[in-house]
C-alpha cells in the first residue's frame, strides 16, 4: 500500500461536468483528510474513504474527514489555471500521517480531487501539525491545469 501524489483521474472528468467549484466565496467546500502509511491513495482514488484515515491520540485535534480548506479563487498563471488553499493546521495534536486527500465535501459521494504523499510518516506529539501549500503559480500550485 502506498500514497502517490496525483490529481485524481475522476476529478479530470468531473471538472468538465461542473461538479467542482473552487470559487472562494460561493464555491464548494473542499476538505483535507489525513491518512496513515497503510492507505492506498493515487490517481485512481475516486472519493473520500475513512479506510486507513489517521486517528487522533490526544482527544480532539483530528476528526473524520479532516478539516475544511479555505479556497482561493482560481487564476491564470501564464497559460495555466491554478488553484490554491490557505495553509491548514491542527493544534494540540498527537498523530502520525503519511499523506492526505483533498475531496469535495459538498458533492454527492465526496469525490476526490488529489492525493498528496508526504514522502514519509510525519508525526506530531502534543503540538501543531501544519499543511503548507506551495505558491499558486504554473510550476508549483497544488492543482494546475495546463
Amino acid at each position: 500500500m502506498a500514497i502517490t501524489s496525483a490529481i485524481c483521474n475522476s476529478f479530470k472528468t468531473e471538472i468538465l461536468k461542473a461538479i467542482h467549484n473552487f470559487t472562494a466565496s460561493s464555491g464548494n467546500t473542499f476538505n483535507l483528510a489525513l491518512y496513515t502509511s497503510s492507505a492506498t491513495l493515487n490517481k485512481s482514488t475516486t472519493a473520500y474513504s475513512s479506510s486507513n484515515e489517521i486517528t487522533n491520540t490526544s482527544g480532539s485535534a483530528y476528526s473524520a474527514k479532516g478539516k475544511a480548506l479555505t479556497s482561493v479563487t482560481p487564476v491564470l498563471s501564464t497559460d495555466t489555471a491554478v488553484c490554491d488553499f490557505a495553509d491548514i493546521s491542527w493544534t494540540s495534536a498527537s498523530f502520525t500521517a503519511n499523506g492526505c486527500l483533498i475531496f469535495n465535501e459538498d458533492a454527492t459521494g465526496d469525490p476526490s480531487v488529489c492525493a498528496i504523499a508526504f514522502g514519509s510518516d510525519k508525526t506530531v506529539t502534543s503540538g501543531t501539525f501544519t499543511i503548507q501549500f506551495p505558491t499558486a503559480d504554473a510550476s508549483d500550485a497544488i492543482i494546475r491545469i495546463a
